[in-house]
């Protein structure tokens, strides 16, 4: 994942300059173009749109607004076996996969493929091969286990990671592209922490997730024999892997703290310098194993992690770094190889962790590999045929709209003085907005794919990708950029480049519908943009300029002030039991929470300004308000698994859905109004606890 992702707040690749869906238009090429697509709506799953009929009238929306507005549906709509939650993101999912199959199968049937297709095409049919496949077994990465058998050294080791980093297969940190923090329009090489199989450093330590961690010890004994270890070998060698990771996750730093101090990203040394923290693993030899010139500076973040791998290169014995290469070596292959492994895969992090009931299709799962490999070209063929130049149209509108009802919030706020208000203009007029697909795809020439191996088309990806990035290093920053391809249901804000994306696969009920009045899209998407442009003055978007560089631009007496008002979320959220004994994470779920406050009040304002003078229409007996406040609990409609849920409360920097759904509609006295709610109730929070930031 790029870092840009990694740091910014998510509501959760030029040979053929394609400028999207207008190509496949009146002006496209005629049916003999051997890479036309097709699309068939009436093979794809239903949107989920708000409909009044779905509420709960037994339920009363000023004490309990999630199930006055969702209750009925979350009932009647149980989690599919192969997921671990089931809501309005995921079924525009389901949605847009159904989407991604249609295309992906028309690109492997066709033989005169090109380009995109061509890529597309042979990730497909090896991945729907599975009787090659699973012949293959784990012959595919057989090389790879040979050679760390044949490690006898702790510098062989060493040159191992390089060598393994080089192919894009690094297990033990992060490494790849990013703008320099102070100075955004260059990018430079970061080093992160990693490393763990667990999701969070936590796992390893604390004893409401030791049955976790016994279950992962046994899963990696498990594939460490499924890779042809002797039974008790494996496990004997296991409780090494686990023992290394716990060294590591010492020396990590937790979820909450990387999604609260955006600092901790950004620690820029000299190669040289590092050579010293690290003796046993020195970045000078890194760089140029990558075949990259050694920079002047690069960031290596979190550098008692770095530290301690350079300690474990002297310390941890061969045959422990030979267990622990080896198993993450199979492991991070399983979901390619034979059923075996796959199966082994899905039983501990999907079943045990998450609490999946089913193994997801192989249709679905070779969908996800494309999508995680070779995504943006995927999605230049989606915006082909699922993404409207008047849908952009609109959306184009409803940003500035929202945008001008941002201006306004900022330009009255009363707690922020002037220095710091000018500041805060400058970063609201660079926000850049991108909708529905880049306008300059990404260039593919020179990754080779075939209809030999499934795992060689991914590893030849992965290694593609790899070096696509690291060409990125000392070099300018591409703003024209996605970090997310247009099929994907989510939306995000980079604090980087100050800007605001929406992929093609959101814009859809209910987040989005062309055909819909305003209550609906300002509720849905409107209050969607609102919350992305809300994250540029967030605990962490605030720390960065108009310009995307990380610097401090307000006065003391104001930054005190804004963080007042934020302790104030915190406990606000601290306060909502997500599950019998456990609360969610105020803290970890701050920068979420102050988007969906100040993004929902900036959309309802929004909406006003642009239905002023109009009659209400009254649809459905429920007044514009009403249905503006209703949608957006619907995007926030969601069920999960107690096992998912759980590990959302420990890594995942969004509140649980239903928490979503009322939390920032409790803070704002036009919910209020709209439901004729009176003090006391519940979705009504009093002056003193009354949250009002942006």
């Amino acid at each position: 994942m790029l870092l840009s992702l990694a740091i910014a707040t998510v509501v959760a690749a030029c040979s053929n300059q394609d400028a999207g869906p207008a190509a496949n238009g009146a002006d496209a090429a005629p049916a003999a173009d051997a890479n036309a697509l097709t699309l068939d709506e009436s093979n794809l799953p239903p949107v989920n749109r708000f409909s009044a009929d779905q509420l709960d009238t037994t339920k009363n929306a000023c004490t309990d607004f999630g199930g006055y507005v969702n209750g009925k549906w979350l009932a009647a709509n149980e989690i599919p076996g192969d997921r671990t939650s089931w809501g309005a993101f995921e079924m525009l999912d389901e949605r847009s996969t159904a989407v991604q199959r249609q295309l992906a199968e028309q690109a492997a049937a066709n033989d005169g493929a090109t380009g995109v297709q061509d890529i597309v095409g042979d990730f497909w049919a090896t991945g729907m091969n599975a009787e090659q496949i699973n012949a293959q077994g784990i012959k595919p990465i057989q090389d790879r286990l040979d050679a760390i058998a044949a490690l006898d050294s702790h510098e062989a080791v060493a040159d191992y990671l390089r060598t393994s980093a080089a192919k894009g297969e690094n297990f033990l940190f992060g490494f790849g592209p990013e703008a320099d923090f102070k100075n955004s329009e260059m990018n430079i090489a970061y080093a992160m922490q990693g490393g763990l199989g667990l999701p969070d450093r936590g796992y390893y330590f604390d004893a409401d997730k030791k049955d976790k961690l016994n279950a992962y010890q046994a899963h990696v004994a498990k594939v460490l024999e499924l890779s042809g270890m002797p039974a008790a070998e494996a496990t004997d060698r296991a409780a090494d892997v686990v023992a290394f990771e716990t060294r590591l996750a010492k020396v990590s730093k937790s979820s909450e703290e990387m999604s609260r101090d955006v600092s901790l990203f950004y620690n820029p040394v000299t190669p040289a310098e590092a050579d010293k923290l690290t003796p046993n693993f020195t970045w000078t030899k890194f760089f140029e194993s990558q075949g990259l010139q050694a920079p002047e500076m690069f960031s290596l973040a979190i550098p008692a992690f770095h530290q301690e791998v350079s300690t474990m290169l002297g310390e941890v014995p061969v045959e422990d770094w030979q267990a622990y290469l080896r198993f993450h070596t199979v492991d991070g292959a399983s979901p390619y190889l034979s059923d075996a492994f796959v199966q082994e895969n899905f039983n501990f992090y999907n079943k045990t962790m998450r609490g999946q009931k089913e193994l997801k299709e192989r249709a679905k799962r070779v969908l996800d590999t494309i999508e995680g490999n070779v995504g943006e070209a995927l999605g230049q063929m989606y915006v082909k045929v699922a993404f409207s130049p008047e849908s952009k149209a609109r959306m184009e509108t409803l940003v500035t709209n929202l945008s001008e009802a941002l201006k306004v919030h900022l330009e009255g706020l009363e707690w922020m003085g002037d220095e710091t208000k000018k500041q805060a203009m400058e970063k609201w007029a660079s926000f850049t907005p991108k909708i529905g697909y880049p306008d300059k795809w990404r260039e593919w020439t020179g990754l080779e794919t075939g209809r030999d191996s499934y795992i060689g088309n991914v590893l030849a990806a992965n290694e593609f990708n790899y070096k696509w990035n690291l060409g990125k290093i000392g070099k300018p920053v591409d703003k024209t950029e996605w970090g997310m391809s247009p099929q994907t249901v989510n939306a995000y804000y980079n604090p980087l480049a100050n800007e605001i994306v929406f992929p093609a696969a959101i814009l859809q009920p209910p987040f989005f519908d062309p055909e819909a009045g305003d209550a609906m899209n300002y509720g849905g998407i409107g209050a969607v943009i609102g919350h992305e442009m809300i994250h540029g003055y967030d605990d962490q978007g605030s720390r960065f300029d108009a310009k995307g560089n990380f610097e401090n631009w307000w006065t003391e007496a104001d930054a005190k002030g804004f963080s007042g008002l934020t302790d104030q979320l915190v406990a606000q959220f601290d306060a909502y039991e997500a599950m019998p004994g456990k609360k969610v994470n105020g803290k970890l779920t701050l920068g979420e929470n102050i988007a969906d406050l100040g993004g929902l009040a900036i959309a309802y304002d929004a909406m006003k300004k642009a239905t002023e003078g109009t009659e209400d229409p009254m649809t459905d007996g429920m007044t514009r308000d009403q249905r503006f406040f209703a949608n957006w609990a619907t995007v926030w409609r969601r069920n999960f698994t107690d096992q998912e849920l759980e590990v959302r409360l420990t890594t995942d920097p969004h509140a649980p859905a239903n928490f979503r759904a009322i939390g920032a509609p409790s803070n704002l006295p036009q919910f209020a109004a709209a439901f004729d709610c009176k003090a006391g109730d519940a979705m009504v929070r009093g002056d003193g606890d009354r949250v009002v930031i942006w």
